[in-house]
């Protein structure tokens, strides 16, 4: 689960480690704002989210002198939650209409994947939970999903902070490389 982290992990864990976590939990609690119509239930897990968004705000950018940075940092964080975000708002269109194409439900096809929840498989599809790689295989091959359309390419921010910085360190003027290139847009 390299790309997103998923609702569970955020509240099994209890607080955000950095600002790409930030940005990734705010794109879950808008979801969630959304789901909780169909699914009461996930109220409770929404007010625990929200707690722990205000919990990260409020030691990491109340009273304290903002670095250029963290600013920096935020952004960066930003980009690539959007760019997760749009990949998982497109992976869902082509599930629910390759779904709609065959004449399967969500409950149908979490039942193929062994999923018993209709709440999780729900989740998996909105993004809020991560599918796993055998998930992302069946539907591919069940549904006839291209994997470019299943599997995202983006890569973490401490990746790219990584690449970013060992370019800069090699000092070779023919391999310039901008973050923006290594995130996805």
């Amino acid at each position: 689960m390299d790309i997103q982290i998923g609702l569970k992990k955020i509240l099994k864990k209890g607080f955000l480690s950095s600002e790409l976590d930030f940005e990734r939990a705010s794109i879950i609690d808008r979801k969630l704002r959304v789901l909780i119509k169909e699914h009461p239930e996930l109220t409770k897990e929404r007010d625990r989210l929200r707690d722990i968004l205000v919990a990260y705000e409020d030691k990491h950018w109340v009273n304290a002198e903002i670095t250029e940075q963290q600013v920096e940092e935020s952004d960066l964080a930003e980009q690539i939650a959007e760019c997760e975000n749009k990949f998982n708002l497109s992976r869902k269109q082509s599930i629910k209409a390759k779904l709609k194409e065959k004449g399967l439900t969500q409950k149908q096809l979490g039942i193929i994947l062994g999923h018993t929840s209709e709440t999780y498989i729900s989740e998996l599809i909105n993004g809020i939970n991560p599918f796993t790689l055998n998930d992302l295989i069946l539907i591919h091959k069940l549904l006839g999903i291209s994997m470019e359309q299943l599997v995202p390419t983006t890569l973490n921010a401490q990746t790219i902070i990584k690449v970013k910085n060992a370019v800069v360190k090699l000092n070779n003027p023919k391999l310039q490389i901008k973050i923006e290139d290594l995130v996805e847009v």
